[in-house]
């Protein structure tokens, strides 16, 4: 590794840890749980400052959203229990399973997550049944596809996850977003 590789470590340790922050934070809805999710995180990533940030930052945010779920299962044992008859529950709201579909671009939520909405993405996340907003986040956020999704569901919470459940709870949670921002929008005018 040259020395330039690790000219801004610091920085990107810091920059790493706000991240990982603010996925925490939105996944369990508690500013002090979230500290302590990074805290584990952190401690269990194996993070070379000297090497590419990209593997490193995954890997944390890997150990850092089964830290999450797995906590949050534990708070309630029946949060991630795969809902019965979800099959097109969100009707015709929107047309597809993508962030796309509720007239936002992920650049567009990444400035709300960090910027001075990210009270109201909060406010609206924890309104969230707690398995649809750890889907949201990890698709929305975190940009994972839906195998991926459910993969990390069924390795922390010990469930049965299909990519097609995963994907129908993202399809909700994104009605229910597309629902808030019409009705902010309605209220600002």
């Amino acid at each position: 590794m040259a020395d330039s590789d690790c000219q801004d470590a610091q920085a990107k340790v810091h920059e790493a840890a706000g991240e990982l922050y603010q996925i925490a934070a939105l996944m369990m809805g508690d500013e002090s749980q979230a500290v302590e999710l990074v805290e584990t995180a952190v401690a269990e990533t194996r993070i070379d400052p000297c090497a590419e940030a990209n593997a490193s930052v995954e890997a944390a945010r890997q150990v850092l959203v089964e830290s999450a779920v797995s906590r949050l299962s534990k708070a309630d044992p029946k949060a991630f229990d795969i809902p019965l008859h979800m099959e097109n529950a969100s009707g015709n709201c929107i047309d597809g399973d993508d962030l796309a579909s509720t007239g936002i671009s992920a650049s567009q939520l990444a400035r709300i997550v960090n910027g001075p909405e990210r009270g109201r993405l909060r406010d609206w996340l924890n309104k969230l049944p707690v398995a649809q907003r750890t889907i949201f986040v990890e698709r929305a956020i975190l940009g994972w596809d839906n195998a991926a999704a459910a993969a990390s569901l069924n390795k922390a919470a010990a469930h049965d996850w299909q990519p097609r459940q995963v994907s129908e709870l993202f399809r909700q949670a994104l009605c229910s977003l597309a629902t808030s921002l019409v009705h902010a929008a309605a209220a600002q005018a």
